[in-house]
């Protein structure tokens, strides 16, 4: 292990400690019936180098639901498949309102702010089910393919959980649909949804999964092309502007760091050309967002001084 990467290993250690020691405030996703019996005190921590030394703390090798984290690779294989015409139907602009709100697509005519929230990940399925003859199986062979791991799979007991619960996200599709913005079967375009974010991962693995995001749009461990330079980019730049929801302008504030959250306690931080971090931790703020990963990734990027302004 190199000097500058033993160092690394010794902070995330000290925060590690110092962060589950403290008080872990919040609420595991409860409106998602599988994902509130997941044990809150859960925790943990993988960081991934771009010469591929990795060392983990915690509970990093436990699977966990990455929910909206998913929102990224999916924007990714539609953007790979169609290029710019992806954004005639969604936008890339901070939401400011949470990411189940309605309020904003009567307004913008049916296009919505981002592909992260929950309408614009709507529509980037709507566009996948257009593209291909099986969405669900063409994602997961995505997913397989960036991560390395023909192990990765869908959880048909959360997809079914979420579905089951999804009364807002069904307000969604089907008011997209009346303004023109979904072109396929409301229930196919929920259904995908839910599984998309039912995809199980370690913090380990997810480190790996998105590691072409910090290499220039290639694989680690293959250096096959995923992306262009330029569109992993501009991937990277919706991640820092709109990853976490109306919490997206804290956590540039605060960490510095493109990411991305889900409701299952998961982020991912990149540090362009350097590293991949990943954390797990299920209690959510008021935002949506794991009280002790955004704890976490603001003390670590503080004590590294690594930001990429």
């Amino acid at each position: 292990m190199l000097c500058r990467e033993k160092e690394y290993f010794e902070i995330i250690n000290q925060i590690y400690q110092k962060v589950i020691h403290e008080e872990n405030i919040g609420e595991t996703a409860n409106y998602i019936p599988e994902l509130s019996k997941i044990d809150g005190e859960k925790f943990g921590v993988s960081l991934l180098f771009i010469d591929q030394l990795q060392f983990g703390f915690g509970d990093y090798q436990e699977k966990f639901s990455i929910q909206s984290i998913s929102k990224v690779l999916l924007l990714a294989l539609v953007y790979g498949e169609i290029g710019e015409k992806i954004w005639e139907r969604v936008d890339v602009e901070p939401s400011g309102t949470p990411f189940n709100s309605l309020l904003q697509l009567e307004s913008d005519k049916g296009i919505p702010r981002n592909p992260f929230i929950n309408s614009g990940a709507l529509v980037v399925c709507d566009i996948l089910i257009g593209i291909c003859d099986n969405p669900k199986e063409y994602f997961l062979n995505f997913i397989r393919k960036v991560s390395g791991n023909n192990t990765i799979q869908y959880s048909d007991k959360i997809a079914e959980s979420e579905f089951t619960t999804a009364y807002r996200n069904a307000a969604l599709t089907n008011f997209l649909k009346s303004l023109g913005n979904i072109h396929h079967s409301p229930n196919e375009v929920l259904d995908l949804y839910v599984h998309i974010c039912s995809i199980e991962m370690t913090c380990l693995e997810l480190s790996k999964t998105f590691s072409f995001l910090a290499n220039k749009g290639k694989n680690l461990f293959d250096h096959q092309e995923i992306l262009s330079n330029s569109q992993t980019k501009r991937i990277n730049a919706i991640m820092q502007t709109c990853g976490f929801y109306d919490e997206s302008g804290e956590f540039a504030f605060r960490v510095g760091l493109p990411g991305k959250s889900g409701v299952g306690g998961g982020i991912v931080a990149i540090m362009p050309k350097h590293y991949i971090v990943s954390v797990w931790s299920p209690k959510l703020n008021s935002k949506g967002n794991s009280y002790r990963g955004m704890k976490f990734l603001e003390e670590f990027t503080t004590a590294t001084e690594d930001s990429i302004f």
